[in-house]
């Protein structure tokens, strides 16, 4: 059954947890879209969200966690409706799920584009949807910056 359209509900989409800086980045925007009211569902790889689990035993910042192909195939099914996007990108992995939540939920997407390709994966979207980049790998500072400039939970 598709989630009620009239409450937000945001997806934060994570792949690979190779770049250090996605977990700290999804937990904090996790953190703001929840303090903002805005339901929160992580879907990622297995790895990914067992970084999440590890970092939030009590689930402080986050509210629900999901598999990400499972996540994908709900979508593609109509099972869940999501208002918004946030795909943490760093490979040519996360430009394939941004493009993939762009055709399942024609809704709002953002890309997060993190790690030292950054300016190139930029690059590689040639689809709409909004792009937040910086060539952060270690340090979530800059890219935190530009999350809370787009403010993305006063939507």
């Amino acid at each position: 059954m598709p989630e009620d359209e009239s409450r937000r509900v945001a997806l934060l989409v994570m792949g690979c947890p190779k770049v250090p800086v996605q977990t700290s980045l999804v937990l904090y925007l996790a953190h703001r879209l929840k303090k903002a009211g805005i339901k929160t569902i992580i879907a990622g790889t297995p790895s990914a969200r067992q970084l999440i689990r590890v970092a939030d035993p009590d689930g402080h910042y986050t509210m629900e966690m999901k598999d990400l192909d499972a996540t994908i195939a709900a979508l593609a099914d109509e099972k869940l409706s999501v208002t918004d996007s946030y795909v943490f990108v760093h490979n040519d992995a996360g430009i394939s799920y941004t493009a993939t939540m762009v055709s399942l939920t024609k809704k709002p997407v953002t890309a997060i584009i993190f790690g030292e390709e950054a300016e190139q994966m930029k690059q590689e979207i040639t689809f709409p949807c909004t792009v937040i980049a910086q060539p952060a790998t270690h340090n979530p500072m800059p890219l935190k910056k530009k999350i809370e400039e787009a403010a993305p939970w006063d939507v």
